[in-house]
């Protein structure tokens, strides 16, 4: 735009060319305020997916590694009557399941042991991980727990037995009433309310 002299010699911009200007400048800055805000919502989304992502690889590791160190190691009742075996799944249990497991980290030397109780249920939606700082547990013992993933819609196993079979629940309804017995190996199956069913199969150590 050419400059119009003024009245007083001096050279400058009429009202008309400036609210041209103003309004061109005006779009422009609506359209890169638009892009930029696309392209925030773009990366929020991509955030929100990684850890969604991160969320439900964690769960499923940790569902794993437990069940892959499961330990014949039986522990007692809170009240101190009888035991509660190395594996209890279905059933009338209040958890999913409740095992002990093997590897439990101590980098500062405390004096506990390595295996460790741990339990597994799925609470308004999210799976939740809990364990006992001792195995042989008294009543008023808490457990830590553990909000892992959220979504999710059911958490159910599958045990194979010594004698090759499938079975829903542990110990397996014919077993010998052994606390000591766990399975060859275990289907993990966790459904979501967005991936769907997550299958693992796990082979078990102990």
């Amino acid at each position: 735009m050419t400059p119009r002299p003024s009245p007083g010699g001096q050279e400058g911009f009429t009202l008309l060319e400036i609210l041209v200007a103003m309004a061109i400048f005006s779009i422009v800055a609506y359209m890169a305020y638009g892009g930029f805000a696309a392209v925030l919502k773009q990366q929020q989304i991509v955030d929100a997916s990684s850890a969604r992502l991160r969320a439900v690889q964690f769960s499923v590791r940790q569902l794993a590694n437990d069940f892959a160190q499961l330990q014949p190691r039986p522990v007692r009742e809170e009240l101190g009557e009888g035991w509660r075996g190395a594996l209890l799944a279905g059933g009338r249990e209040l958890q999913a399941a409740e095992l002990t497991r093997a590897g439990w980290p101590n980098p500062l030397g405390r004096p506990r042991p390595t295996l460790q109780r741990v339990a597994y249920r799925v609470e308004d939606g999210i799976l939740i991980r809990s364990y006992w700082p001792v195995l042989d547990r008294l009543l008023e013992e808490e457990p830590v727990e553990t909000e892992l993933v959220d979504g999710v819609i059911e958490l159910r196993f599958r045990f194979l037995g010594t004698g090759a079979e499938w079975v829903e629940e542990w110990p397996a309804p014919d077993a010998d009433g052994n606390p000591r017995l766990i399975p060859r190996a275990v289907e993990i199956t966790m459904e979501l309310e967005d991936w769907g069913e997550i299958v693992r199969l796990v082979e078990v150590a102990g």
